[in-house]
């Protein structure tokens, strides 16, 4: 039912300026309707007084009293939850907390209350999303912290009910959400990164960082670094690099299935005693039969589509193994190994031959290096690894390094911005036979700085060897 309210007395219409008629709701100049004028309101302007205010009365609640003021210079009242003790809905105080937050000076949650999945110290729980160091920087910024949505909103009922279950992926944005299938999430539909967009590796003996880069949407790259031992005990050092080749379907999944298969051959062939050259060798048969295999399709899926053979998924592959004092590399395409002595003062030297044009007409005599690798046609790859390869030629060489150094597999994201060995050892930070993963993710980013236009793999291993004197051992295949 509405109920109307006795309007007070104006002295003039609103609309014509005329003295009205005491009770008349309408004027009687211009027509103005006076019932729709609003009553005065009775509240007054807030003053800042300069009494100090009282003392609490006992049994009362001492409020803290916040280090900003406002516009009268009067301190704001501030109220934190553990500041003041609260009682349940039977009227019960609550449990004092136990452990207060060393950082915020708040008590810890009781065992009764939400548990965060994974523990402080997991990955979801270091994940941030600004450059900040420390949950204050807003405030002594002076921006404003980003406020967490607040659970008892209507349109985040749903994402509760549906809260990801202990070990489930959470959403890297709202840190509530589950991410479905299709990597995005299904509480505020944000995206989430790929797995495979930056990935890092470190064992004691190896490292290796591969990264999207700038300008592609995706990392076709892949590695895969693992240790082993030999019959005798000594220690064997495996890194695989494959770069998948933009033009055939499927690149990424062609270069994660040959580091994948050329790592597994080398891990079983390597503890049974083969000579490592040779088993780098079966390796990257073994990761060009698996790259082959993803070409193989049913004959009603061909049928629809005759010209699929002619874009299978490639990708090309370098591989180095330390075992038994020697250095084996093993090669298909255009990425490479470099050798960096710890001694700088030491020559360097590039351990693979591109299979390219700009090789070819190198080697032919046709163009010298300057020349050939300033064509665009330079980069075009002779060798791959893929079911529309010409012929599998797989490249090893065996080195007996007589001084300690790095060796360096990397993919042409890397070394289009180091391309020779001086400019490659140049890049490599001085600590990096004791910081591989450091040193790994300097170059990554020595490639990143120079534009990034390709996917950057890059792995690090360690050379450490007792000089033996001057000369080397170097036989090639």
């Amino acid at each position: 039912m509405s109920q109307s309210h006795q309007q007070p007395a104006l002295s003039k219409c609103p609309g014509c300026e005329e003295p009205p008629v005491a009770g008349d709701l309408f004027c009687g100049a211009c027509g103005y309707d006076l019932s729709a004028v609003p009553a005065r309101p009775d509240d007054r302007p807030t003053m800042a007084i300069t009494v100090p205010p009282a003392a609490p009365a006992a049994g009362a609640v001492r409020w803290p009293t916040a280090e900003e003021t406002d516009s009268s210079d009067v301190p704001a009242p501030v109220v934190r939850p553990a500041d003041v003790p609260g009682t349940d809905s039977g009227g019960r105080p609550l449990t004092e907390p136990d452990t207060p937050d060393a950082e915020s000076g708040r008590g810890a949650a009781s065992p009764s209350g939400p548990v965060r999945t994974g523990g402080p110290d997991s990955a979801a729980a270091r994940v941030r999303h600004d450059d900040r160091a420390d949950p204050g920087g807003a405030e002594a910024s002076g921006d404003f912290a980003l406020a967490a949505p607040d659970p008892r909103a209507p349109e985040h009922a749903a994402a509760l009910a549906a809260a990801p279950a202990p070990g489930a992926k959470v959403c890297v944005a709202c840190r509530s959400g589950r991410v479905d299938a299709d990597g995005y999430c299904e509480n505020c539909g944000h995206a989430q990164p790929r797995e495979r967009d930056h990935m890092e590796q470190e064992l004691d003996a190896v490292a290796a960082v591969s990264d999207r880069g700038l300008r592609h949407h995706r990392n076709e790259d892949s590695f895969a670094v693992s240790s082993t031992a030999l019959p005798d005990g000594s220690p064997a050092v495996v890194a695989i690099v494959c770069d998948g080749v933009s033009s055939a379907s499927r690149p990424d999944e062609a270069s994660a299935a040959a580091a994948s298969a050329a790592n597994e051959a080398l891990l079983e062939s390597l503890p049974r005693g083969t000579h490592p050259q040779q088993a780098m060798h079966e390796a990257i048969v073994a990761a060009s039969e698996a790259v082959n295999a993803l070409a193989q399709e049913p004959a009603g899926a061909r049928e629809h589509d005759a010209h699929r053979h002619q874009n299978a998924p490639a990708c090309t592959l370098v591989g180095a193994i330390m075992a038994g004092g020697l250095l084996i590399v093993g090669w298909v395409g255009d990425s490479r190994v470099y050798w960096v002595p710890e001694d700088r003062t030491q020559p360097t030297a590039r351990l693979t031959e591109d299979d390219s044009w700009a090789a070819q007409m190198v080697a032919a005599g046709l163009m010298n290096e300057a020349e050939a690798y300033a064509d665009e046609r330079a980069h075009a790859i002779t060798g791959w690894l893929g079911a529309d390869a010409y012929e599998l030629e797989p490249h090893t060489a065996a080195f007996k390094p007589d001084r300690p150094g790095l060796v360096v597999v990397c993919t042409d994201g890397l070394w289009n911005y180091a391309e020779s060995a001086e400019e490659m050892a140049a890049a490599v930070p001085a600590d990096a036979q004791e910081q591989p993963l450091h040193a790994a993710r300097s170059l990554v980013g020595h490639a990143l700085d120079g534009g990034g236009h390709d996917n950057v793999t890059v792995a690090l291993l360690p050379f450490a060897v007792r000089p033996q004197g001057a000369g080397s051992a170097c036989d090639t295949v």
